[in-house]
C-alpha cells in the first residue's frame, strides 16, 4: 500500500471538524443537485408555460423509481468503501469500483429498455391527460436514454466521497448544476427545443461530468483506483452492497408509489393545475432535504469508518452533531414555507392561480418541518453504520405505515386539503418511531453490544 492515500483522519481527527470538512462539500453538492431540478422546472415554467410545469410534475415517480435503482448500488457501494477501509480491508474497497461501474450499467440499461416500451401507459397511471402526456414524454424520452450515464455519475460520484475526496465529488456536482443552468436557456429558448431541451441539458451536463470521474478513477496512486482486475461481479460484494443499499432503494420506490397517490388525489380533486401546485411545492421542499442529505453524506464515511473501527463514541458524536445541523436546516424550510410561499412559487411562474395553489399547499405540508431533519438524519444513520434492517424499517414508516394510508382516507373527506394534510400528519408519526429506535440504539452503543457484520 505504499504510496497510496487512505485517509486514516477518519479515526482520529476532531469529529465536528471532520464534520464540516465532509459535510460542507456535499451541502454545497446536493443543494447544487436540487437546484439542477429546481433551474429545470423554473425555465420550464417560465419559457414553455404552466401545463408543463404539471408535465414535469408527472415525471417524478419515474424519476424517483429510477433514483431508485441508482441508490440501490451507488448508496449501498459508498458505505460499504466507507466500513471496509475502517476495517482496512483494502482489497474489498477497491474491488467494490469496479462493482458499482458493472451493476449501474445492467441495472440502468435494463431499466431504460422496460420503462421506454410502456413510457406512455406509465405516465397516464402517474396521472397524465390529453393536456400533459406530451410533455412529460418528451421529457422522459431523453431523461432514460441517458440513464445508465446518470446512474453511472451518481455512483462514482459516491464512491469518490467516501474514499476521501469530498470535495472532488462536489465539483462534479456543481459542475452539473452550473453547466445545466448554462445550456437550459440556449437549448429551450435559443435553440426552440422546449421541454426536451430541458432533458438534453442534464444528460449533456451528467456525460461531461461522469468523464471528469473517471479520469479521477484513472490515478494509480490512490488506493481505491480503476484497474483491470476489479471489473468482474463478486457475490458478497453485490450481496453487501445491495443489502445496505436497499434502505434508500425501498424510500425511493415508496417514494415512487406516493407521489402517483398525490398526483392522482390532485388530479381527481383539483385537477392539472393542482398537480403543477405540487410540483412546485416538492421542488421548493426538496431543497431543504437535500441540505440534510449533504449533512448524512458528510455523516456517512466518519460513521461507517469508526463503526468499522470499533470506536463509538465518535459514531455517537458524529450522530448528535448531524442531527442539530438537519434540525436547524429544516427549521429555516418551515419559516419559509409558511410565511413566504407566494414568493417562493413566483420563482416558477407568473400565473396567479398556480401561485395561490402552490402557496396554500406549501403552508400544509411544512407544519411539522422542524422535525424531519432528526428522522433524516436517523434513517440514514442505520444505513451508514450497515445496519440495514433497521434503515430499511425507518425509511418505509413514513411513505408505506403512514403517508400513503393518510393518501387514501384524507382526501376522501378534505378533498384537495386532504392530500396536503396527509405529509405534515406522516412526518409526525414518522419521527416519533424514529426517536425510540435511536433511544434503543444509544443504549446498545453504551453497553458495547454492537457486533459488525460486514
Amino acid at each position: 500500500m505504499t504510496g497510496q492515500k487512505i485517509p486514516t483522519t477518519l479515526g482520529t481527527e476532531k469529529v465536528g471538524k471532520l464534520l464540516l470538512q465532509y459535510a460542507i462539500p456535499a451541502i454545497i453538492a446536493m443543494t447544487a443537485s436540487s437546484l439542477y431540478n429546481m433551474v429545470d422546472s423554473i425555465f420550464i415554467g417560465q419559457g414553455v408555460g404552466k401545463l408543463a410545469i404539471s408535465g414535469l410534475a408527472l415525471t417524478f415517480p419515474l424519476m424517483n423509481l429510477a433514483a431508485a435503482f441508482g441508490s440501490l448500488v451507488g448508496v449501498g457501494a459508498a458505505t460499504l468503501v466507507s466500513v471496509k477501509l475502517g476495517q482496512r480491508d483494502y482489497d474489498t474497497a477497491r474491488n467494490v469500483l469496479g462493482n458499482v461501474v458493472l451493476l449501474n450499467i445492467l441495472i440502468g440499461g435494463i431499466f431504460s429498455v422496460i420503462t421506454l416500451l410502456f413510457l406512455d401507459p406509465i405516465l397516464y397511471f402517474f396521472g397524465a391527460s390529453e393536456f400533459t402526456i406530451d410533455y412529460a414524454r418528451d421529457y422522459m424520452q431523453i431523461i432514460l436514454l441517458g440513464n445508465i450515464v446518470t446512474h453511472l455519475y451518481l455512483g462514482l460520484n459516491s464512491i469518490l466521497r467516501s474514499a476521501g475526496h469530498p470535495k472532488k465529488a462536489m465539483i462534479a456536482t456543481v459542475f452539473t448544476v452550473v453547466l445545466n443552468t448554462i445550456l437550459d436557456p440556449i437549448f429551450i429558448f435559443w435553440f426552440d427545443w422546449g421541454i426536451k431541451g430541458a432533458a438534453i441539458a442534464t444528460i449533456l451536463a451528467q456525460v461531461l461530468a461522469l468523464l471528469w470521474l473517471i479520469k479521477q478513477f484513472m490515478n494509480k496512486e490512490e488506493l481505491i483506483h480503476l484497474d483491470k482486475g476489479i471489473f468482474k461481479l463478486k457475490k458478497r460484494i453485490v450481496l453487501d452492497s445491495l443489502s445496505i443499499g436497499m434502505s434508500p432503494f425501498l424510500m425511493n420506490l415508496a417514494a415512487t408509489f406516493v407521489v402517483i397517490f398525490i398526483n392522482q388525489g390532485l388530479k381527481k380533486y383539483g385537477g392539472d393545475l393542482a398537480i403543477g401546485a405540487y410540483g412546485i411545492v416538492n421542488r421548493m421542499v426538496f431543497l431543504f432535504i437535500m441540505v440534510v442529505m449533504g449533512i448524512n453524506q458528510g455523516m456517512q464515511p466518519i460513521a461507517g469508518y469508526n463503526f468499522g473501527a470499533r470506536q463509538y463514541e465518535r459514531v455517537t458524536k458524529v450522530l448528535k452533531l448531524s442531527i442539530y445541523a438537519a434540525t436547524g436546516v429544516t427549521t429555516l424550510g418551515f419559516v419559509l414555507g409558511m410565511f413566504f410561499p407566494e414568493l417562493a412559487a413566483s420563482i416558477f411562474t407568473s400565473d396567479e392561480e398556480l401561485i395561490k395553489l402552490a402557496a396554500d399547499g406549501m403552508r400544509i405540508v411544512v407544519l411539522v418541518y422542524p422535525l424531519i431533519g432528526f428522522q433524516i438524519v436517523t434513517s440514514n444513520f442505520f444505513q451508514s453504520i450497515g445496519m440495514a434492517r433497521k434503515a430499511i424499517f425507518l425509511s418505509l414508516t413514513r411513505q408505506v405505515l403512514f403517508l400513503i394510508p393518510c393518501l387514501l382516507i384524507l382526501p376522501q373527506f378534505f378533498g384537495v386539503e386532504g392530500v396536503w394534510m396527509s405529509m405534515p400528519i406522516a412526518d409526525l408519526a414518522a419521527c416519533a418511531i424514529a426517536g425510540v429506535m435511536l433511544w434503543q440504539q444509544f443504549r446498545k452503543f453504551k453497553r458495547g453490544e454492537v457486533v459488525n457484520n460486514l
